[in-house]
């Protein structure tokens, strides 16, 4: 009989597709963490150095990393959106594969019965 496998869970207690999640809810919170300090890091920058010093190169990085901070904040969004797909797809999964257990054990029922 070919091997089976378990949306549910397997015997090591995690799916490709909880794996992922997790995998996912990690990278999520490294980019938000990521994102924190980058504020922090350009809020420390803004104080510490006048309007006037603000020139040509440093207004320019300061730029650059006010955008970054963006652009990191909104692929933590987006990583949050992902990880709410694929955690209803893994309760989607996990419902069809008990509909499905019970759809075979009723079967299995009804041939053993049809046998007596």
């Amino acid at each position: 009989m070919p091997q089976q496998h378990s949306i549910v869970s397997s015997s090591n207690g995690s799916t490709p597709l909880a794996r992922a999640l997790d995998q996912n809810e990690s990278v999520k919170e490294t980019v938000e963490q990521s994102a924190n300090e980058l504020f922090v890091i350009n809020a420390v920058l803004k104080q510490e150095l006048p309007n006037e010093a603000q020139k040509a190169d440093v207004a320019q990085a300061l730029r650059k990393s006010d955008e970054l901070e963006i652009k990191i904040q909104e692929s933590a969004e987006d990583l949050a959106q992902v990880n709410q797909v694929l955690e209803q797809e893994i309760g989607e999964r996990a419902d069809l594969e008990r509909e499905l257990a019970r759809t075979k054990a009723a079967l299995a029922q009804a041939k053993s019965e049809t046998a007596d």
